[in-house]
C-alpha cells in the first residue's frame, strides 16, 4: 500500500485533486465525511460536544447543527481546540480502521488520506508522500464569496482558523498549484499519479518529493 497524505487550506483546490486521484484508481478516505460519521445522532462524540457547548446545538431530529457550532468556534481559537480534542481522537481511531481496510483489501493500492487539518491535527500517520493544494488567500476569499456564498468576513475568518500557508509547505512533498485553470490543476495530478505509480511499481515506498 502506498499512502498519501493530502492537504490545502480552504478552498484551496483539495477536493478536486482528490477527485481526479480517484478517477485515477486511488482509494481516497474523506477525513470531513468521517468527522460526519462520528457526530451522528446518538453518537458519544454528538454527546460530547452538547456537554461542552450547549445542548441547542442537537436539533429535534437528533443532528448536530453544524452553522450554530461554526458561529461559536471559528474566531474563537479556545473553543475550536475544545471541539477538536472531542472530534479529532474518534475521526483519527476510524481513519485508522479505514486505512487498514484499504490495505487488507489491496495491499498495492494507492490510499490517499484527504485531510484538512493535517498539520492543525499533528496527523501521524506513516504517508510515502504529502501532498498540499496551494491557491493564494485571495483566491481562496474569492472562491468562498462566489461558490459557497459566504460574506467576505466569514471567509476570511474561516482561512484565519487554519494553519497558514507556511506551515503547510513545511510539510509538503509535492505542492499542486491550483491557482490557474481547472487544466492546469488536473495536469499536475496527471504527472503526480505517474510517478507515484512509478515510485510504488519500483521501490514500493520510495518518496517522489518535489514541486510539481
Amino acid at each position: 500500500m502506498y499512502l498519501i497524505g493530502l492537504t490545502g487550506g480552504i478552498a484551496s483546490g483539495k477536493s478536486t485533486v482528490a477527485s481526479a486521484l480517484t478517477e485515477h484508481g486511488a482509494v481516497v478516505i474523506d477525513a470531513d465525511r468521517l468527522a460526519r460519521e462520528v457526530v451522528e445522532p446518538g453518537s458519544p462524540v454528538l454527546a460530547a460536544i452538547a456537554a461542552e457547548f450547549g445542548t441547542a446545538l442537537v436539533g429535534p431530529d437528533g443532528a448536530l447543527d453544524r452553522p450554530r457550532l461554526g458561529a461559536i468556534v471559528f474566531g474563537d481559537p479556545a473553543a475550536l481546540a475544545r471541539l477538536n480534542a472531542i472530534v479529532h481522537p474518534a475521526v483519527r481511531s476510524l481513519t485508522n480502521a479505514r486505512i487498514r481496510a484499504a490495505g487488507l483489501a489491496n495491499p498495492s493500492a494507492v490510499v490517499v488520506y484527504d485531510v484538512p487539518l493535517l498539520v492543525e491535527a499533528a496527523v501521524e500517520h506513516p504517508f510515502d508522500l504529502v501532498v498540499v493544494t496551494q491557491a493564494t488567500p485571495e483566491t481562496r476569499m474569492q472562491r468562498m464569496v462566489d461558490l459557497r456564498r459566504m460574506s467576505q468576513e466569514d471567509a476570511a475568518l474561516r482561512i484565519r482558523a487554519q494553519a497558514d500557508d507556511a506551515e503547510r509547505l513545511a510539510i509538503a512533498d509535492v505542492v499542486i498549484d491550483t491557482d490557474g485553470t481547472l487544466e492546469h490543476t488536473l495536469r499536475q495530478v496527471d504527472a503526480l499519479w505517474e510517478r507515484v505509480r512509478s515510485a510504488g511499481n519500483s521501490a514500493g515506498t520510495e518518496s517522489v518529493g518535489g514541486r510539481i
